[in-house]
């Protein structure tokens, strides 16, 4: 079924979802500390069964995986037989987007193991096996990269880091004004805001939905630490992110970063932005430091007012690079 350009657009993720997408992480290669392994998936666990209070939930896992999984998921989650290695539902899982016309398809940006650096054979094909089931259209974007590489308010504006696009891992053959022109298409939408980001520190160089999120049209959450260090270059491209999206008149409201987390590793995620907004609710972290745990609900409550802020203690993701919206993606209602 073809679908014409320019006719489709990501919706808000704030806006009502039929479900959401999850993934089951099983892959040894990627995981190899079977105890970690166990945490993680306990972690996922505790994320579907809170989404699952206010909305839907489908786990991804191949079938042999499914005795597993059902003894850690509540009965409200939905458990498919599509094979999966990690847990990243955000970049690997289908990108949906309406048409004009009220329907839905899968708006695709391939996944390639965030430019080869993590296996994917299971991975790379989970977007395509969900349309599928579904019996939605997939509309190429032609591009390689991850959703949580874009930032995007669904009324027409983006934002993104260009290391986690304008990258030789990713589309090495393409200028920006090409990555910009696709992903405008891919996500129907009319402007963009780069920041430059930062390549090669970690396996995303640098997602955007770790630092900041819109919460509506021409706001923007974001995640700073209160004493930046200018040796950090994510502190560096942090700051420079901010001032770009103040010089384009958004909105900006900065949360700190906590400071008495439970752990102290230097690589460690601790992202209050890294929430996930489903039916009635927030799902978001927290980190062990009282102080900035409540300056983070706080915000989510004024910025997403008649939700429930559930808060969770997610630091396996955090461990590996990521958090709660990286692990999730919505399939909007029609």
């Amino acid at each position: 079924m073809a679908v014409p350009p320019q006719s489709f657009v990501v919706p808000p993720e704030e806006d009502r979802h039929l479900r959401t997408f999850m993934q089951w992480p099983v892959n040894r290669k990627v995981h190899p500390d079977g105890m970690f392994l166990d945490i993680l998936q306990d972690t996922i666990a505790d994320i579907a069964n809170a989404i699952a209070e206010f909305e839907p939930v489908v786990m991804l896992a191949d079938h042999e995986n499914h005795r597993v999984a059902r003894k850690r998921l509540s009965d409200a989650v939905e458990l498919w037989d599509v094979p999966t290695e990690d847990l990243w539902c955000r970049d690997s899982g289908p990108i949906f987007a309406k048409t004009s016309d009220g329907g839905l398809i899968v708006s695709h940006i391939r996944f390639n193991g965030w430019g080869g650096k993590q296996v994917h054979a299971r991975d790379g094909r989970i977007a395509q096996r969900v349309a599928e089931r579904l019996d939605l259209p997939i509309v190429p974007s032609g591009l390689v990269g991850e959703a949580g590489g874009i930032e995007q308010d669904g009324h027409g504006l983006l934002m993104a880091h260009e290391s986690s696009w304008l990258n030789d891992n990713r589309n090495p053959d393409m200028t920006r004004d090409e990555i910009e022109d696709r992903l405008l298409a891919a996500y129907g939408a009319e402007r963009m805001i780069w920041s430059p980001g930062v390549w090669g520190e970690d396996i995303t160089d640098y997602h955007i939905d770790s630092l900041a999120r819109f919460t509506g049209r021409g706001r923007v959450l974001i995640n700073l630490p209160d004493e930046p260090d200018d040796r950090d270059p994510f502190h560096v491209a942090a700051l420079e992110t901010h001032d770009r999206l103040v010089a384009d008149g958004l909105e900006v409201e900065v949360i700190p970063e906590p400071v008495r987390r439970r752990v102290k590793t230097i690589d460690f995620v601790a992202s209050y932005a890294n929430y996930y907004v489903c039916n009635g609710g927030v799902i978001a972290a927290q980190f062990g430091d009282r102080e900035t745990d409540r300056i983070a609900a706080e915000a989510l409550r004024r910025h997403y007012p008649g939700r429930e802020i559930v808060t969770l203690n997610v630091d396996a993701l955090g461990e590996i690079g990521g958090g709660i919206h990286c692990a999730t993606q919505q399939m909007p209602a029609v």
